[in-house]
């Protein structure tokens, strides 16, 4: 029989959903704390993460065959030892597409606004307005990493008028955006944006993608905003180019060494807003797309068609 363990905590409709998705399955719900060790070497399915899928789950003669992640990001997971073990992995891709776009369209708004720097006046109780101020009608808006969630910020984006570039590995048409350029032609985008928004994944190929040449491109008055991975993002480059006006402002919701510690210099730059990464965190509506995205995989994988489980990881490409 399999066992299926979820380790997240999901409401009594979740529950339910999951019961009906796999009536003859063995199903440990109640998260992290409820699970046993054993749970852990008897699942054959796991819904989210723990550490004791590295130390129990992944050890041989574990029966563990498929991980559903419950986020998008995946570059934490020891990914190397899942494919060795020749564990399917499908992570979390478009779930959190609208509560990410919001907040990196949050982040255009109140940097161009100047609603970052009102909202720090008012605990002191200053009546000041920046020198100027951005309106996002008529923008270009860059797009580094064109997926679900880029889609979801361009389509935004088109509300405010804006022209849309799409950047995007393999090129390839995208409905919501003016143009789409590959990643060869980063640097054209750059040159053009008012706004950059970078969703991309963390790999060896993205890894401080964004440095000082990258950010010497840009506008003067362009603003970067980060929702992807914080290692594709040369910190000491972009706090420098934030410093000296290289670039005007940025929006940063993950960053190289989290948590941010509170002694860095990003948390006191007036040109800056910060979360604590949590612009895909478990809204309710995340928590109900996730959950329908796990038993449409959970009917695949029973009918054997593995193979086709939506979101499967590509291990060469690590995501």
């Amino acid at each position: 029989m399999t066992t299926i363990l979820c380790l997240q905590e999901l409401t009594s409709e979740q529950r339910a959903a999951v019961r009906q998705g796999a009536p003859d399955a063995t199903i440990v719900f109640g998260g992290k704390s409820v699970a046993g060790d054993q749970d852990f070497r008897d699942a054959e399915i796991i819904l989210g993460w723990d550490k004791r899928v590295t130390e129990i789950a992944l050890q041989e003669g574990s029966k563990l065959r498929w991980v559903q992640s419950w986020s998008s990001g995946i570059d934490s997971l020891p990914l190397d030892r899942l494919e060795e073990r020749g564990i399917l992995l499908t992570d979390a891709s478009g779930v959190h597409a609208r509560s990410v776009s919001e907040t990196a369209v949050a982040m255009m708004l109140g940097l161009s606004r100047g609603i970052a720097a009102a909202v720090r006046n008012q605990r002191t109780g200053l009546w000041e307005s920046p020198d100027t101020l951005a309106e996002m009608n008529g923008g270009t808006v860059a797009i580094v990493g064109a997926g679900e969630i880029g889609r979801e910020v361009a389509r935004i984006a088109r509300a405010f008028d804006m022209r849309v570039i799409a950047v995007r590995r393999s090129g390839g048409q995208m409905p919501e955006a003016d143009v789409v350029y590959e990643t060869s032609r980063l640097d054209d985008a750059l040159r053009e944006a008012d706004y950059v928004v970078n969703i991309l994944p963390l790999t060896g190929e993205t890894q401080h993608l964004f440095h000082a040449e990258r950010f010497a491109v840009m506008k003067r008055t362009a603003y970067f905003i980060n929702v992807g991975r914080g290692a594709t993002v040369r910190t000491e480059d972009l706090v420098e180019a934030l410093d000296k006006g290289i670039i005007a402002g940025a929006g940063l919701d993950v960053f190289e060494q989290e948590p941010l510690p509170a002694d860095h210099p990003l948390w006191a730059m007036p040109n800056v807003i910060l979360t604590p990464h949590n612009a895909g965190g478990l809204t309710v509506r995340n928590g109900e797309r996730l959950v329908k995205l796990f038993l449409s995989n959970l009917e695949l994988y029973s009918s054997g068609h593995a193979a086709d489980l939506r979101n499967l990881v590509d291990y060469k490409k690590r995501y």
